[in-house]
C-alpha cells in the first residue's frame, strides 16, 4: 500500500500546517503569515509601563525643582524691583511721588524675571531629559505656577510690611518709607508656565529626536495573467 500524496495546491511543513510563504499559483496570492499579535502586545506592554512610569517620576522631580528655584525668583523680585515710597501726614497716607510708576514697576520686574526663569528651566528639562512628552510639558507648566506663586508670597513676606498704619507710626509723620512689595496684575503669575512650555516645545521641535521612518511596504502579487 502507498502512502496518500500531498494534494498539489496545499503544500505542507514538516508539522502539517500549510506553508505561508509559499510560491504562487496561476491566478491565485499567497496566503499572508498568521500573526496572533500576542508576541506585539507582550513586548510592547512592559516598555510602555516603564516609560510611563519613567514620565511621571521625572514629572514629579520637575514640579518640586521649579518649586524650589521660586524661592530664587522671590528673593531676586525683592532685590530688583522698585520701591513704593509713601508718606504720612500723622492723619492719611499717600505716595510720595503720585506720578511715579514704582507702583506698576513691581508686577513688571516679576514678569520679566519669570519669563527668563521659564526659558532656563525649559532648557534645563529638554537638556536633562533631551526629548518631549506631554508628560513632562505639564510638569513644566504646573511648576512653573506653583514657583511662581512661591516667589510672589515670599517677596510679599520678606519685604516691608503690609501694617501701613503701624509702620507710619513708628516712622512719624512726614517720614518717607518703603511701602509692601505686592502684585497688583495676578496675571504675571502664568508667565513662568507659558514662557516654560514655549521654549520646551521649539527645543524639542527644533532638536527632538524624530519618529521613525515607516518600514516599506511589502509588495502584493496579483493574479497571473
Amino acid at each position: 500500500m502507498t502512502a496518500p500524496l500531498t494534494p498539489p495546491h496545499q503544500p505542507h511543513h514538516e508539522s502539517g500546517e500549510p506553508d505561508p510563504w509559499r510560491a504562487p499559483q496561476a491566478g491565485g496570492r499567497p496566503a499572508p503569515p498568521v500573526d496572533d499579535g500576542r508576541d506585539d502586545e507582550a513586548g510592547d506592554a512592559p516598555s510602555t509601563g516603564a516609560e510611563l512610569r519613567a514620565d511621571l517620576r521625572d514629572g514629579a522631580l520637575t514640579v518640586v525643582a521649579l518649586a524650589v528655584l521660586g524661592i530664587v525668583l522671590g528673593l531676586l523680585w525683592l532685590w530688583l524691583a522698585p520701591k513704593v515710597q509713601l508718606i504720612s501726614n500723622g492723619r492719611e497716607i499717600y505716595l510720595r511721588d503720585t506720578e511715579g510708576e514704582e507702583a506698576i514697576g513691581a508686577d513688571g520686574t516679576f514678569a520679566l524675571l519669570a519669563l527668563a526663569f521659564g526659558a532656563v528651566s525649559a532648557a534645563g528639562v529638554f537638556w536633562w531629559r533631551r526629548r518631549g512628552g506631554i508628560v513632562l510639558v505639564l510638569a513644566l507648566a504646573l511648576g512653573g505656577l506653583v514657583g511662581g506663586l512661591v516667589a510672589w508670597r515670599l517677596g510679599v513676606w520678606l519685604g516691608p510690611t503690609t501694617d501701613l498704619v503701624a509702620h507710619a507710626k513708628s516712622v512719624g509723620p512726614n517720614v518717607p518709607f518703603d511701602g509692601p512689595l505686592e502684585l497688583r496684575a495676578y496675571g504675571v503669575l502664568v508667565a513662568w508656565p507659558l514662557s516654560a512650555m514655549a521654549v520646551h516645545l521649539t527645543l524639542t521641535g527644533l532638536l527632538g529626536p524624530r519618529d521613525p521612518s515607516p518600514p516599506p511596504a511589502m509588495p502584493q502579487w496579483g493574479p497571473l495573467t
